[in-house]
């Protein structure tokens, strides 16, 4: 059941990269992602289809168990040298006012570290501190069926959806006690700009509602929505003590964020993510330190350490006019990003530069990266079969892995508007082994 164009190389592949490749079968169980939605949002499930058709993917991503473990060694690796003096101190000492603020205790709910996959090497391209998509992919995970799986991987596949749910509300009970307030968490507010507009409002009404099962008074704001009064941040009515932030506004800058950062700055509401969690992983610029071996040494971060990162994290440099020519010379080898970009944009594939763009990334604040092309999946059928490009996040909390999914996608960046793309969960499996199953469905002796 192997892709065309497959060949003796295919089966000395990883059983994981020869099921993305090879594996046709469709495993999410629409009828049953219909009634978990329904059964989270009632008349609101619709809304899913409506505006986010193309929100979940309809086959699962196959990665290998040295992978997954690599992905965490890299996130670990990455959180011990943001732990490190030397390294706070020259990222912050450049950072706004804000950023260097003490935020309170608080660690910052939902990193997304985001991984390409080619072959077996695994290239971490960026940090990010409010990623999206979580509660969806605990909700999807209750509807895939994935055929490739035995049993008991079936069984563990299906528990996971839960006890993600259970990790969540975990993770925010932990960054209210050790923000170290006094009383028990009672409310939260999920906060961005003009919410209801927002492509991922549906997951935004899952969290509500997961934290209202839980006991906790939960609204959806838009920080304009906010009063900061009497020494308390309000919305409604309602004292709010801890924001789950999916502002864009990292810093809190915009005349709209006035009442949540004066909250802030007074220590008047848990902030979770914070701009100083932003300063610290997501600003694109850190990446070229954290791949600059000299710098890392000077830190104190191990030769083996080092060495992880030099691995792992794709090269990154903070774009100056005095190197134009030569990284104009290697753009088809670069990708550049605005150091404080989201979403993928403003950012651009080297061999697709014009030399306006290349001007203006020239003066702005970009970053070149090297180029790593994305994973690969097959879809459509073993007649007409298709390939859509994927990246991993690793979702994760004080340096943990938490869930990783994959985002399937046509295009330069992800943007869930390609049928067939979307969310996808990810089955980790054992380096080596081929079970009868999955050489069935690949073709192949065992």
């Amino acid at each position: 059941m192997m892709a065309p164009g497959s060949s003796a190389d295919h089966a000395a592949a990883p059983v994981s990269e020869r099921l993305n490749s090879g594996c046709f079968c469709v495993s999410l169980d629409e009828e049953a992602l219909k009634r978990a939605l329904v059964l989270e949002l009632g008349p609101l499930a619709e809304l899913v289809e409506r505006r986010c058709p193309f929100l979940f993917s309809a086959r699962p991503v196959f990665i290998s168990d040295s992978q997954t473990k690599r992905m965490a060694d890299v996130v670990q690796a990455i959180e011990s040298v943001i732990a490190l003096p030397a390294y706070r101190q020259q990222v912050l000492s450049n950072a706004p006012a804000i950023a260097r603020m003490d935020p309170g205790g608080a660690k910052g709910v939902f990193f997304g570290y985001d991984f390409h996959l080619q072959g077996g090497r695994i290239g971490l391209i960026e940090i990010n501190t409010n990623a999206g998509g979580a509660m969806l992919n605990a909700i999807v995970a209750r509807a895939h069926r994935a055929c490739c799986l035995d049993s008991a991987q079936l069984a563990l596949a299906a528990a996971s959806g839960a006890r993600l749910e259970q990790d969540i509300v975990d993770m925010f009970q932990a960054e209210w006690r050790l923000s170290g307030r006094a009383h028990g968490l009672r409310s939260i507010a999920i906060v961005d700009v003009d919410p209801e507009q927002q492509y991922l409002y549906p997951e935004f009404l899952l969290f509500q509602r997961l934290f209202e099962r839980h006991g906790l008074r939960a609204v959806i704001a838009a920080p304009a929505q906010l009063v900061w009064r009497d020494g308390v941040l309000w919305h409604d009515g309602i004292a709010i003590d801890l924001v789950y932030n999916r502002l864009t506004d990292f810093l809190l800058e915009e005349p709209d964020s006035a009442a949540l950062r004066a909250a802030y700055l007074a220590h008047a509401v848990v902030l979770t993510p914070h701009p100083q969690a932003h300063a610290l992983y997501a600003d694109k610029r850190n990446l070229a330190l954290l791949t600059d071996p000299a710098q890392l040494q000077a830190m104190g971060v191990a030769p083996e350490l080092r060495q992880l990162l030099q691995e792992h994290i794709l090269h990154t440099e903070v774009v100056a006019a005095s190197a134009g020519e030569r990284l104009w010379s290697a753009r088809r080898q670069l990708f550049f990003k605005p150091t404080a970009g989201f979403g993928g944009r403003a950012a651009y594939r080297g061999d697709k530069l014009t030399k306006r763009v290349w001007q203006d990334i020239l003066a702005g604040n970009y970053v070149a990266q090297t180029l790593m092309p994305p994973g690969e999946r097959v879809i459509g059928s073993r007649q007409r079969p298709a390939l859509l490009k994927f990246d991993l996040r690793c979702y994760t909390y004080d340096g943990a892995l938490q869930w990783t999914a994959a985002r399937m996608y046509q295009g330069q960046t992800t943007n869930f508007r390609t049928p067939g793309g979307g969310f996808a969960p990810v089955y980790s499996l054992p380096d080596a082994e081929v079970s009868c199953e999955m050489a069935a469905l690949l073709g192949e002796q065992i």
